[in-house]
Parts: structure tokens; C-alpha cells; sequence
């Protein structure tokens, strides 16, 4: 003999389900009545009691119903996604042209670094986009009216969603072709280095499969 809720069975006959539809309708028809005259003592009495029996309502529901569980989509499912993932962005990528060697080579800190490039931390990076100037004239570039910091943006980002962020980078934002500039955040524990370090080589492993060349940042402040 199947279970059936007592505070859904009437007279014996309904189902939970019919009996929960049944029960919603009257709590709506009472309420449609309490509220006309909820200024009173007595109206503001009913309508709190009609209230705690609408919150009661979906407990009771869920301790007569069982959710089916989700089923969890196997880790070759998963790897097959960030496959595609990673090469519809390297298609996207592959737009912008090869890096000039000669332009980055020369940069000196990353506050002179016009490219995108990657914070690494524990959890996550940080990556900064430097947007292009809409103003093409060189006058007052990088002054009080046109500071440079104005135009740079900071993103962080999960390394697994690294490859979307960069995608949607716009060309412009990429003025000595496609190389990111990678450094480790500053002033890390102990504890967490080893944390940062693995997730710097998942970076550089996830730029290498974008085709994107990586221009690893040291603390002397100068490239590898």
C-alpha cells in the first residue's frame, strides 16, 4: 500500500499531488478574503495563520516527495568540453598576429607593458587588459588628461575560464601580437607557493594550447 501524506488526504481520496493543487487554491481563496479586511484585529489573526500554513506547506511537500538525484557527468564529458572550449578560442586567437619579439623583448616593468597579462594566485589570476586608446593623437598620452591607468582593466578569473576571458579581449588590446606576460603574485606565504607555482604551469600550459607565447615575468622585473 502506497504512502500518502496526511496533511494532503481528503476524505481519503487524493493523491499528494492533487491534494497540494487542492490546498494552494484554498490558501489563495483566503487570502483573496483576509486581506480585504487585514486592517482589523481579527483580520490580521487569520491572515498571520493562513501565512504559517502556506511556509509549512512546501516543508510538507518535500518530506513527501522524493527529487530523483541528477546524474553527474562523467569526467570525459567534462575534459571533452574544455577541449572545445579551448579550440574555438585559439581559432578566435589565431586572428591576432605572432608576436614581435623586438617590441616586448624591450619592456622593461610591467607598468610599461601594453599586451594583456596574468597575476597568478592561489585560487585564481588576475588578468590585465589594457584597452586602446580611442584618442590616435599623441598629445597629452599618458598625462593627467589621458592617464594610462585609465584604460586598464582588471579581471580575475578562474585558470579554467581563462581561455574565454582572452577571447573576448578585442584586437586592438593586443599591440605586440599574441604573447601574454605571466608573473606570480607578490608577497605569497610559504604555505602557498607550491599552490601558485602548479597553477602557473597550468597558465602556461593553457596559453601554450592557445598558441599564445608566454613571456614568463620574474621579481628582477625582467622576462625569462
Amino acid at each position: 500500500m502506497s504512502k500518502v501524506c496526511a496533511p494532503f488526504l481528503k476524505n481519503g481520496l487524493l493523491s499528494g499531488a492533487a491534494a497540494s493543487e487542492s490546498l494552494r487554491k484554498r490558501l489563495r481563496a483566503k487570502l483573496d478574503i483576509l486581506i480585504a479586511d487585514m486592517l482589523t484585529t481579527t483580520g490580521r489573526s487569520n491572515l498571520l495563520i493562513v501565512l504559517a500554513s502556506a511556509l509549512v506547506l512546501p516543508f510538507a511537500v518535500i518530506g513527501c516527495t522524493r527529487t530523483p538525484a541528477q546524474p553527474v557527468p562523467p569526467s570525459s564529458s567534462i575534459a571533452e568540453e574544455q577541449r572545445q572550449v579551448v579550440e574555438a578560442a585559439r581559432q578566435q586567437l589565431d586572428l591576432i598576429p605572432p608576436p614581435s619579439k623586438t617590441r616586448y623583448m624591450a619592456v622593461r616593468s610591467l607598468g610599461s607593458w601594453e599586451n594583456p597579462y596574468v597575476t597568478v594566485q592561489g585560487g585564481m589570476v588576475t588578468l590585465h587588459v589594457l584597452m586602446a586608446d580611442a584618442n590616435t593623437s599623441q598629445l597629452g598620452q599618458g598625462g593627467m588628461l589621458r592617464p594610462t591607468g585609465a584604460r586598464r582593466r582588471n579581471l580575475d578569473v578562474r585558470v579554467s575560464d581563462l581561455p574565454t576571458a582572452l577571447n573576448a579581449i578585442p584586437n586592438s588590446a593586443w599591440p605586440y601580437g599574441r604573447v601574454v606576460a605571466v608573473e606570480e603574485a607578490h608577497e605569497i606565504p610559504v604555505s602557498a607557493r607550491a599552490e601558485v607555482r602548479r597553477n602557473v604551469e597550468s597558465v602556461i600550459k593553457t596559453l601554450g594550447d592557445l598558441g599564445i607565447v608566454v613571456y614568463e615575468w620574474n621579481d628582477s622585473g625582467r622576462g625569462l
